[in-house]
């Protein structure tokens, strides 16, 4: 028996949904059961379909609140995670919410801290709705249909959501086709538009929606005159554009034809040494030889090799550091030098396993100005962090890291575009535009730069900040 039922076993009070997707309802019940001071543990949520002998042992009735009870606390943050986390497919979505809105009457500001578990799941579980509804805005596709009781049009679509967005959706597909005779068919219902009214319909079959209509060869011509294969990013597509929903695409068809041309194209352009930033690498090897064929900023003209990142091509952390030095420049390898000695050290320590990780530099060159036979380190400016910003962006974009650990300010301009003060970043998560997060702290060679108790001061906040990236780390992979 899992943890949740026996939650529910021994709940005090059940609560019986009527709809898997009624935030309203839900809402009303908490208010009441917070105001009759229920505790969380006491109350079992129940989709429908769920109840049965398991839940016997809870009451169905709801208690009633006095008059002069007090009024339920619930910020605005709150309600509007809430409205879209009550439309997750997580059985335990309705216990978060009540469990947090419980907290929020002694803790008003809870929703605030970034790192209370409770406040980081619901805004997962917030995330994930929205990106189903991106993904169902984006690729529903209509087919037509003969109607024999009108003696007109009527367009059909097949999706299949992983979450209960149905009839959240609604209004937005009413109003793009508000002159369309529709109807879109799911797993968990079904939605129907003539124009005037909207109805709900039982859940479909994908053998109840057609399989194409004459209109798709033209489609698919259209597509395959746009697709561009020099701004084509396989990653980034495949992230946006998920090869589950291909099968209810008609231009689907085309993508690996397409893609396998540009691929060859990018091929003989990295061995001719003549690709342009136009032409995204998709694989780390051809990153590799474009980056040292590279001489888009004045580093790249100094006598030294480019310096390739290492590790895990799928790692779900990513270390980024600012640029090689003078014994990685000569071993063709990131953070082999004192500074990545140090970096050992404290990962180790933190539990961090550099095995696992991908590791790399945002400047791919070694900057330095020659004074006598030695070779003198110099910070890249913001130019050439931005020029170099290509490569890092393209890095990440195939290995998709769930976190970046960003070590130094050039590292952060790297990631992020702009500068940004390592004391006011570092310890808290920044959300990336791909669903990453990226956390910036100290490079490990500031460390060596220091002695004395503001060497010791400055390792304790290192070591702080991937104590802090180790544990979250481990909240985004399980």
């Amino acid at each position: 028996m899992t943890a949740l039922q026996q939650a529910k076993l021994a709940a005090r009070y059940v609560v019986e949904l009527p709809e898997p997707d009624d935030f309203e309802f839900w809402r009303e019940r908490a208010r009441a059961l917070v105001q009759c001071e229920v505790p969380p543990d006491r109350i079992a949520w129940v989709e429908p379909g769920g109840s049965g002998d398991l839940f016997a042992h809870g009451e169905r009735r709801s208690p009633m609140p006095e008059p002069d009870a007090k009024p339920v606390r619930a910020n605005k943050r709150f309600v509007s995670l809430a409205k879209n986390a009550a439309l997750h497919s997580d059985p335990e979505r309705f216990a978060l919410l009540y469990r947090l809105l419980w907290r929020l009457q002694a803790n008003p500001r809870m929703m605030e801290d970034k790192a209370d578990p409770d406040v980081r799941r619901i805004e997962e579980l917030d995330k994930n709705v929205r990106r189903d509804s991106h993904k169902m805005h984006a690729f529903v596709r209509f087919r037509l249909v003969e109607d024999e009781e009108t003696d007109g049009e009527h367009y059909v679509a097949w999706f299949e959501p992983e979450h209960h967005i149905l009839r959240a959706n609604a209004g937005f597909f009413m109003r793009r086709f508000a002159n369309m005779r529709w109807s879109i068919l799911t797993p968990q219902g079904s939605l129907h538009w003539d124009t005037e009214t909207m109805r709900e319909g039982p859940p479909a079959e994908r053998a109840d929606a057609p399989g194409g209509d004459p209109m798709e060869d033209l489609w698919r011509t259209y597509y395959a005159s746009i697709f561009n294969p020099a701004r084509l990013k396989i990653g980034a597509m495949l992230k946006e554009m998920p090869r589950k929903y291909w099968k209810n695409m008609p231009e689907a068809a085309l993508i690996p034809e397409l893609v396998a041309g540009a691929q060859k194209r990018e091929s003989t352009m990295v061995e001719a040494g003549t690709l342009e930033f136009e032409e995204r690498p998709e694989t780390l090897a051809a990153i590799d030889k474009a980056i040292h064929a590279c001489r888009k900023c004045p580093i790249g003209e100094l006598d030294n090799q480019a310096v390739m990142g290492e590790g895990p091509q799928d790692a779900a952390l990513m270390i980024v550091g600012e640029q090689p030095g003078d014994q990685e420049d000569q071993s063709g390898r990131p953070f082999v030098g004192p500074a990545g000695q140090l970096l050992d050290v404290h990962l180790e320590k933190a539990g961090i396993d550099r095995q696992a990780a991908y590791v790399t530099n945002t400047v791919k060159h070694f900057k330095y100005v020659q004074r006598g036979k030695r070779r003198l380190h110099q910070s890249p400016g913001a130019k050439e962090i931005d020029t170099c910003r290509w490569w890092i962006e393209s890095e990440r974009a195939i290995v998709q890291p769930k976190l970046v650990l960003a070590m130094g300010a050039s590292a952060a301009r790297g990631m992020l575009g702009k500068t940004v003060s390592i004391s006011k970043a570092r310890g808290s998560p920044i959300a990336l535009e791909d669903g990453s997060e990226l956390w910036i702290t100290a490079h490990p060679s500031y460390l060596l730069r220091l002695d004395g108790p503001a060497r010791e001061e400055q390792a304790r906040l290192f070591d702080a900040d991937l104590a802090a990236v180790k544990e979250r780390l481990e909240e985004l992979v399980g």
